[in-house]
């Protein structure tokens, strides 16, 4: 959870993480440890001037976890 937010921190891009119930910006360390403990299903979406980037590196962190998260592209 500290590193999904460490690593959104590192991007201009708005990076917000829809879950079952809620969405949540990943720069948000409390919205995140509600969401983490609360949900199954994970969507990314990210929009800005590095998308391309976080896309993969917030990927790449999800995969870390063996959590499986979508891009909505």
């Amino acid at each position: 959870m500290v590193e999904i937010n460490k690593t959104a921190q590192q991007f201009q891009s708005s990076i917000v993480i829809k879950t079952d119930h809620k969405s949540i910006d990943a720069k948000s360390i409390l919205g995140l440890t509600y969401s983490i403990l609360s949900s199954e299903t994970f969507v990314l979406e990210i929009h800005g001037p590095d998308e391309e980037q976080a896309k993969k590196e917030m990927i790449q962190v999800f995969h870390r976890y063996n959590v499986h998260a979508d891009i909505n592209e």
